[in-house]
């Protein structure tokens, strides 16, 4: 028996519609597959903010799993300065801000010129944008950091453990995941009506002038979407970063990826008798993702609002 909604909404099995009862056990169903689904993504965050807050005696008591029986914050204090918290999340949001803004506005570009222009091999090249992101980083890299240690040898210029070979990546439209960004772009784009354009083309405004003060006025919502996707991709990105920087800008990823190292250093050298457990990485990994979550509790109506409007559903 198939079922579906008729035109008033009333669930219909077959040829009769569904009684009450029959609807309250699809209802508690469909809850119930989505709390499941919710639980198995919030469970690890929930166990991150459990065990940050447990004292030593809570971390090796088995009866104690999510609430702590004596909260303490010695955890998140020890954390923080093994991170070296605020020094290290400067650097971390300059970094990922200013990657994100240099794939935005060249992804902005990028897209427009898909989505506006007619060229001979325009369908080659969108073949090619969607290679970039299915050829694994790995493959890339060795070529890209031999292509960067000859460039510092021919012109004298310092880039291997700076931010110049991602950040000229990033204005090349190979940043970290540019071709989704673009792909993005060129979709939202595609939705403008073209009518807006030729409107202010007879007005006499130049193509750039039609994207910079008709089509991006229009595209905020999915510029801020754009801008937020690669600032936490690059926020996260450790194997790439690891490779160019080399350690050189501490960043919070890197940081906690050597918490376990550093931590005995730090420990000692403040006279502490701290030894590690849970707790403390849980904490560490508490603060590496606090700017992220806090940065979508502003923004998550924005966000949720320019993933409509980009068409991402599929809908």
């Amino acid at each position: 028996m198939k079922s579906f909604r008729d035109s008033s909404g009333v669930i219909m099995v077959g040829k009769r519609p569904l009684r009450w009862y029959g609807r309250l056990a699809v209802q508690i169903l469909i809850y119930f597959i989505l709390i499941i689904i919710g639980f198995v993504y919030l469970e690890p965050i929930f166990e991150i903010i459990a065990k940050t807050f447990m004292s030593a005696d809570d971390i090796i008591d088995p009866s104690t799993t999510w609430i702590p029986k004596k909260l303490s914050l010695d955890n998140l204090k020890i954390a923080a300065d093994v991170l070296d918290i605020w020094p290290t999340l400067l650097a971390t949001v300059l970094f990922s801000g200013a990657m994100a803004a240099a794939q935005t506005f060249v992804s902005a570009l990028t897209g427009f010129a898909l989505s506006r222009y007619k060229f001979k091999g325009k369908s080659i090249w969108m073949v090619m944008l969607v290679l970039t992101f299915i050829v694994p980083v790995p493959v890339l890299m060795i070529p890209r950091l031999m292509m960067f240690v000859t460039a510092q040898e021919a012109t004298g210029i310092q880039m291997i453990g700076t931010v110049l070979p991602q950040g000229i990546m990033a204005l090349l439209g190979q940043g970290v995941y540019s071709a989704v960004l673009i792909l993005i772009f060129y979709t939202s784009f595609n939705m403008i009506p073209k009518v807006l354009d030729e409107a202010a083309r007879i007005d006499g405004a130049s193509m750039f002038k039609v994207f910079w003060f008709v089509v991006v006025r229009i595209s905020a919502s999915t510029i801020l979407v754009v801008f937020l996707f690669s600032f936490v991709w690059n926020w996260n990105e450790t194997y790439i970063t690891g490779t160019f920087l080399r350690g050189h800008l501490p960043l919070l990823p890197g940081k906690l990826a050597l918490f376990n190292s550093e931590f005995d250093s730090v420990v000692s050298a403040q006279g502490t008798a701290f030894r590690l457990n849970e707790a403390y990485k849980m904490a560490a990994t508490l603060l590496s993702i606090s700017p992220l979550l806090l940065m979508y509790a502003f923004v998550q109506r924005k966000f949720i609002e320019g993933i409509e409007n980009t068409g991402i559903t599929g809908e």
